[in-house]
């Protein structure tokens, strides 16, 4: 693509995108985005259009059928599994102190109950075999030792939170 091609198509390029983008529910920067990238394709395949302007405003309104095509095909989740925001300050607080809570307690676990739990907690994912080869115990030996951390880490947090929570 020639620096002139893309100089002379540009300003065509964003007022075609800015009319089309409001009827597909997109904007107008991705709209021009895939005509750009489908330019590149069609330099690539057949070269430079013959007639590079009426190439454009096709393109423009073919890529817009396409999104709203796709925006009909399409079903939002009704929430989003992932999103905190529906979650107010104080819900997110409270789920930090939790979190927090839950820290605290595993370090306070009894021998290398701590260092097991810190890396079954690790946001990295560790698979059986990495978190045995990280702490040096075998991988048959994880699961029981697991449990009975969970079982002083469940002990623990029992009494924590029975004394904080008001009962009724």
């Amino acid at each position: 693509m020639t620096h002139d091609l893309v100089t002379t198509l540009r300003p065509l390029l964003a007022a075609e995108a800015l009319a089309e983008a409001h009827a597909t529910g997109t904007e107008p920067g991705d709209l021009e985005q895939a005509v750009w990238l489908r330019l590149l394709e069609h330099l690539d395949t057949q070269g430079p259009p013959l007639d590079p302007p009426g190439w454009l405003r096709r393109a423009v309104r073919s890529e817009s059928r396409r999104t709203r095509r796709a925006t009909r095909l399409e079903r939002p989740y009704r929430t989003d599994p992932a999103d905190d925001g529906g979650r107010t300050p104080e819900q997110l607080a409270l789920a930090s102190a939790r979190r927090r809570a839950l820290y605290d307690a595993v370090r306070r676990l009894p021998g290398r109950c701590p260092r097991l739990m810190a890396a079954l907690l690790s946001p990295r994912d560790l698979t059986y075999r990495e978190i045995a080869g990280e702490l040096g115990i075998s991988q048959g030996g994880l699961g029981p030792e697991r449990s009975r951390c969970l079982g002083c880490l469940r002990r623990l947090l029992t009494t924590e939170v029975a004394a904080r929570e008001a009962r009724g």
